[in-house]
This record gives structure tokens, sequence and C-alpha cells, in this order.
């Protein structure tokens, strides 16, 4: 039965942009970064093609208004790289650490509504998986929670002129920027994708799963509810995933090991999506998929590539995990040092949007 979805969610843009430098991984750049608008990739860069590139055709805009806009992201690129390089031997010497796969990245951007026009930014840094150091955009103070950091953190809090333009970068350009986004991309941007929603069981034993895939904007939730209530024990929510099209999937699992076969249909799997009717999937055996039936619109994920996966996605998986195993699926965030820019002209100069 569908019934009218009530999901509250104001209508915030948002900009990110990830930067991420690693070492010990054979075959995979040691440089990465990645622009997404509304969590669509807009733009990529790595230290292998060593340019930076449109994702988005509507991205494509942005050069009748600035005819150099991608000249100089592929300088701001090739000067990040030098940058995030230097700066991730410095965060390995900081840990004593030589050898290994190690990751050191930087997370900035702001989210922007449309409605009030209020805007938030953010900036923060971690090393293999762990936060180093996170700006406090309300003090403009900058929070170190490993020792590693604090050395930053006194350099970075007493540079005042630094910290000023960040806040100004922050809570003016970086909005500036996402409305123009914004208005390039609206029409792809302000869509709504409907997803194909399916009740999935490996085994008999293994819990039920309920997958919706194919849904934008990413803007949902899912949840099991027994006779009509929302229930939480025995209930594990996945994290919502990029599909290779541009569209997301989730799911939400349920444990029925102790309930009674004749009981399941009092369990109903809810999907919302910001500004559309519910999709409700009633528990019944008969819908059920198992491995002898597949389902081939359950997409895989991946559209950024494994690249872009750890530049980006994992991190914010990693951020909104759970439980400890999806906290070791996730990505390694990475770290900061004194060398994050070798001067603040060139820190300020190269990020733009």
């Amino acid at each position: 039965r569908a019934e009218l979805t009530y999901l509250a969610l104001t209508v915030k843009h948002s900009l990110k942009y990830f930067y991420t430098a690693s070492s010990g991984i054979k075959n995979f750049p040691s440089y990465v970064s990645a622009g997404l608008v509304d969590d669509v990739q807009i733009s990529y860069c790595d230290s292998n093609i060593n340019k930076n590139i449109p994702k988005q055709d509507w991205i494509k805009k942005v050069s009748s208004e600035y005819p150099n806009y991608w000249k100089e992201e592929t300088q701001t690129c090739q000067v990040k790289q030098r940058i995030f390089k230097a700066n991730l031997e410095i965060a390995k010497q900081r840990f004593n650490q030589t050898e290994g796969v190690h990751f050191y990245q930087q997370m900035y951007g702001c989210e922007w509504d449309d409605e009030t026009g209020e805007a938030r930014g953010y900036d923060e840094f971690g090393y293999d998986g762990e936060d180093l150091i996170t700006l406090n955009p309300k003090t403009q103070e900058w929070i170190a929670p490993k020792p590693q950091a604090v050395i930053t953190k006194h350099k970075w809090d007493h540079d005042k002129d630094a910290a000023e333009h960040e806040k100004y970068y922050l809570t003016q350009i970086c909005a500036e920027w996402l409305q123009k986004y914004v208005n390039y991309g609206r029409s792809s941007l302000m869509r709504t994708d409907l997803p194909s929603v399916s009740l999935l069981q490996r085994t008999p034993s293994s819990p039920v799963s309920c997958i919706a895939t194919g849904f934008y904007p990413k803007r949902a939730e899912m949840f099991w509810r027994k006779n009509g209530e929302e229930i939480h024990d025995g209930v594990d929510k996945g994290e919502i995933l990029p599909n290779n099209d541009g569209t997301f999937q989730m799911s939400a699992h349920i444990d029925l090991r102790s309930v009674p076969t004749e009981d399941w249909p009092k369990y109903e799997c809810v999907f919302q999506l910001y500004g559309v009717n519910d999709i409700t999937n009633r528990l019944e055996k008969t819908r059920i998929l198992t491995n002898g039936r597949t389902n081939s619109k359950v997409q895989k994920t991946g559209s950024w590539g494994l690249a872009t996966t750890i530049a980006s996605a994992e991190w914010t998986l990693r951020r909104q995990a759970t439980s400890d195993k999806r906290q070791a699926t996730s990505d390694k965030r990475q770290a900061t040092s004194d060398k994050r820019q070798t001067t603040n002209d060139q820190r300020r100069a190269t990020q733009r949007p």
C-alpha cells in the first residue's frame, strides 16, 4: 500500500572536494582528487592522467563563463599533487611509519540551503582512517584529536589571516560557486528517479535484505516495520551507495531466525524518497528472491572507479558506519601536516571550486 511520505528534509545542496595521496599501492594513482555537487561527481583528476576533467555534461557549461576554468583546475591538481605527496611523507614521519599502505586526505566544502540562503563550510583532514585535524567553523580554531597534529594546530591557529580567508571562502565563495553549479545542472540535480525495490535472501537462514536501487536524489530513508510500527531490533541498515549510472542504492536487512514463518506477513520494508509516495514491500515468501532467482535490476556500485571511490565515497561511508564490519570496508582517510601548503598564497590560490 502506498502512503504519502512525510520525510522532513529541507532543500540543501552540497559541494564537496576530496584530495587523496597514497603510498604502497601498486597500479593505483598516488594522487586522486574529485569534486561532487549534491553527491554527483563533477570533476576528477589523478596523478596518471595529470589533468582535471569534467564528469557531467552540464558542468561543461562553466567554460562559457570562465574559458580558462579547466586549465586552471588542471594547474590546481598539479600543484596540490606535489603538496599532498610531500605532506604524506611528513605524516608518515610523525607516526614513525616508513613502509606499508598509507593515505593522506583532505575533505572540504560547503552546504547551502536553497530556501534560507544559509551556508555552512567544513575542512577536515585525517591519516589512515583516523581524524587528525578538523576546523571548528564557529570558532575558526583547529581541533587536533591526535598528538601528532598538535604542532600543526598551533601553527594554523596563530595564522589569523589564513583563518579569516578560510572563513570567507567556506561561507561565501564556496556557496557562490555551489549556486552556480546548481544552476548549471538544475534539470539533472533536481530530477526524481524512482527505484526498483526487491526482497533478497541468500539462504533460508540468512537475513532478508530489502534493496532499493536506481533512485535519485540521495535524500532517502529505508526501514522495517511490524504491524505498522517501525522496528529496530534485528535490523541492520546499510549505507547509501552510488550506482554506475549516477543513481543510488541502499539496503536494510532484518534477522528473522526467531520469527515464525506465519508471522512474516506482519513485517514490511518501507522506502521513502523525498517528495514522493512511500514504497512498501510486505514480507511474503513468494516475493523473496534467492540465489536461484536473481534480480537483474540490482546494479553494481563503482561509477567512479576505485580511485574516485577511495577519494570520496569511501570516506563518507567510514564516517557514517554503524558497525565494525562496515568500518573495515570503508576508505582510509588522510592526515595533515605543516606542509599542507608551502605558502598561504599557494593554499588559497589553488583552492577554487
